[in-house]
């Protein structure tokens, strides 16, 4: 029994020894950009919000491109169906191109650590310029939000907030 003991003892700390050693990383050394997945590349290159706009979403102003989606349940006029569309292509290929740029960056700095060829200025200048459309590409999301909330009236506001599943009898006070 001592002996079945020491060796289930022993089995238990060799696999913790593996598991803390591991790291969550594996597999993603063989990704293109290894700071992004496939479908954040898509994503950014597509435009679109990746959760940029949360701060604005989840406080009562809605997304052009939800809004969109929710056009019939909305009961938008054409006026606003039309300004919403082009507030929506406005967004997108803003974010879009701003995204590319964001990639490219990404790519680059990949391309430094990989030659082993980065150095500190180097790896300072590409963080600002990575961070500086991180921000530009957040603020186009948020920017098509606020101006969302101008097309629509408050009862569709409310019915927007409700149809996307925010409405409790406690968030009464998130309708513009």
């Amino acid at each position: 029994m001592a002996r079945y003991r020491l060796l289930f003892s022993t089995a238990a700390l060799a696999l913790s020894a593996l598991a803390l050693g591991a790291s969550p990383y594996v597999g993603e050394q063989s990704r293109a950009i290894k700071s992004l997945s496939a479908q954040e590349v898509a994503d950014y290159l597509a435009g679109k919000g990746i959760g940029f706009a949360k701060a604005a979403e989840l406080n009562g102003y809605p997304g052009p491109a939800h809004v969109l989606e929710l056009a019939d349940k909305l009961a938008l006029t054409p006026a606003q169906k039309q300004n919403t569309a082009q507030l929506f292509g406005r967004m997108q290929s803003r974010a879009g191109a701003l995204g590319a740029r964001l990639v490219d960056e990404e790519r680059a700095l990949d391309a430094s650590f990989a030659s082993k060829s980065i150095s500190r200025d180097e790896l300072a200048r590409a963080l600002r310029s990575i961070a500086a459309l991180q921000g530009q590409i957040r603020e186009t999301h948020l920017q098509a939000h606020l101006d969302q909330a101008e097309i629509l009236s408050e009862n569709q506001k409310a019915e927007y907030w409700r149809l996307r599943g925010y409405a409790t009898d406690a968030s009464s006070h998130h309708r513009h």
